[in-house]
Parts: structure tokens; C-alpha cells; sequence
């Protein structure tokens, strides 16, 4: 290899891209990360009375704070999984699998994301620092360096980290425990194993071939459509322990869970599985973007 080849390869090592870093810190999960908690700083303000217009800064520093954690917990996740992403179809092209983005670089972006983030929630409220920093342990720590290719509880386990979001927004403003919060917690914690089971119904063959062991690779779909219906009728309870969002709230939240659980039902009869993993996992993500613009729209007249 003559120098201009080792220049050109230096060069192309050292630049990456807008989208390189956007699918480092899977910039999906963190946007819907941060709507949550941003719902649960919003709901904070308004059922406290506390205003929002003069604590500006709790806002701005809730937000990118939040986000910042996400992105630095899906940034770490993708330098721990590098060598399970490249025998998944869904993840063998991110950055850190190319080259585009080497290891030591995606280690210190998601530090500095990190630091930077967690500086700023510290700045809101001791409170809502040291949960971000239980979320990051949690995720990268818990989820994806042990549960997440140990055992079949995986995401179950994992769903304790996506479900801090609404926290953090919460104790940013209001850094007591109450009812609100809890559920908040509660909701997005029941959420993601029927989302990500759709997913792992979906990517089967991916996950077997990786070693990972989701529910359906070990106890196969239909025990699978079975833990879905459990977690998707736990879900159908808790809009009854929401009342402080009122009526509007608690009949709107329980048609839609309502209707999951029909298509829950309906999966037993279904022959092509892959098809219902697919309209479930569109219903997931539906769902969960309805009910979090929900509480913030009617969070304005509470």
C-alpha cells in the first residue's frame, strides 16, 4: 500500500457522516425516548402548577439532557454488539460494522454524550441525574453486556431501562414519587415487550443464527403470542390508575388497548405469523405515539 492509498484510507476512517451518527446513537430511540420524557416533565408542570414558562431552563436542559443519555446508551450498545452485528441482516451496515465509525471513536462520542448529558439533568434536579445515570447502567450495563445474550428474559429486563425516560421528565420538575410518574413508568415498562416481540418474531432466524436468545428463537412464536397477550392486558388495567389525566384520558388509552387486545387474540388464528408480527409492531409504535401525544395535548387543560 503506497502513502496516498494509507492517506485515503486514513481520511475515509476519519470522517463520518450525518447519518453514520445518527444510526450510531439510534437517533429513533432517542427521539421517542426523549417524547416521553418530555411528557412526563410536561405533565409534571401542569398537575403541579408549576410553570414551565419561567423554567425554561429545566425544559431545555430536561431535553437534550434526556436525549444525550439515550444517544450515549445506544452509542455504547453499538460498540458491545459488534460482533453480533454483523451476522444480523438488520444491523450488519451501522457504522461501527463498516468502519466508518471505529470503536474507540464510538466509545467517545457515547462518554462525551454521556458526560454532557448527564451534566445537564443534574442540572434540573439531583433526582433526575442519578435516574439517568440508573437507566445508562441499566441498558448498557444490565441489558446489553449480561441480559441480552444470557437470557430468555431479555427483554423484559431491558424494558426497565426504556421505561425511565417519563421519569427523568418528571423528577426534572417535581422530584417526589406519586401516582403519575409510577404509571407513567409502568406504561412504557409493559409497552416494549409486545413491541419488541414483534420484532424478535420478525428477525427470528437473525437472532438464532446471532445466539441471542429472544423468547421466540427459544420458547417459539406461539408462547410468544402468549407473553404478548399478558403484557398487552396488563397494559388495558393502568389507564384505571390515571385518573388525575381525566376521563377523556383513561376511555381513550382503554379503546386502544382494547383493540391490541383483539389483535393479540387474533394472532392465535392467524396462519402467517410474520405478517401479525408486522401489523403489531405497526400497532406498537401507533399506539405508543397516540397515548404520549394524548397525556401532552390534554396535560395543556388539566
Amino acid at each position: 500500500m503506497n502513502q496516498t492509498e494509507k492517506m485515503a484510507k486514513i481520511s475515509a476512517a476519519t470522517k463520518f457522516t450525518v447519518k453514520d451518527f445518527t444510526e450510531l446513537v439510534k437517533i429513533g430511540i432517542v427521539n421517542s425516548n426523549t417524547i416521553t420524557a418530555f411528557t412526563g416533565m410536561w405533565l409534571a408542570f401542569q398537575l403541579t402548577g408549576v410553570s414551565f414558562i419561567q423554567n425554561l431552563d429545566i425544559l431545555i436542559f430536561t431535553i437534550l439532557g434526556s436525549g444525550m443519555v439515550v444517544a450515549a446508551s445506544g452509542a455504547f450498545n453499538n460498540v458491545i454488539d459488534r460482533d453480533i452485528d454483523g451476522i444480523m441482516e438488520r444491523t450488519k451496515n451501522r457504522p461501527t460494522m463498516t468502519g466508518k465509525i471505529s470503536g474507540k471513536r464510538a466509545l467517545l462520542v457515547a462518554a462525551l454524550l454521556g458526560v454532557i448529558g448527564e451534566a445537564l439533568l443534574f442540572m434540573t434536579t439531583w433526582q433526575a441525574g442519578v435516574i439517568g445515570l440508573i437507566g445508562i447502567f441499566l441498558y448498557v450495563v444490565v441489558y446489553s453486556m449480561w441480559a441480552k445474550r444470557k437470557l430468555v428474559s431479555n427483554t423484559v429486563i431491558g424494558s426497565f431501562s426504556g421505561a425511565v425516560p417519563p421519569l427523568i421528565g418528571w423528577f426534572a420538575v417535581e422530584p417526589t414519587f406519586s401516582a403519575v410518574p409510577i404509571m407513567l413508568f409502568l406504561v412504557m415498562f409493559c409497552w416494549q415487550p409486545p413491541h419488541f416481540y414483534a420484532i424478535a418474531i420478525k428477525r427470528k432466524e437473525e437472532y438464532a443464527a446471532a445466539g441471542i436468545p429472544m423468547l421466540p428463537v427459544v420458547k417459539g412464536v406461539e408462547r410468544t403470542k402468549w407473553s404478548t397477550l399478558f403484557w398487552v392486558a396488563l397494559l388495558t388495567i393502568l389507564p384505571f390508575f390515571m385518573w388525575e389525566l381525566g376521563i377523556v384520558y383513561v376511555i381513550l388509552a382503554t379503546v386502544l388497548n382494547i383493540i391490541w387486545l383483539a389483535l393479540c387474540l387474533y394472532g392465535f388464528k392467524m396462519e402467517d405469523s410474520m405478517k401479525w408480527a408486522r401489523i403489531s409492531f405497526v400497532y406498537s409504535i401507533n399506539y405508543m405515539t397516540i397515548l404520549f401525544v394524548s397525556m401532552v395535548v390534554i396535560g395543556v387543560f388539566l
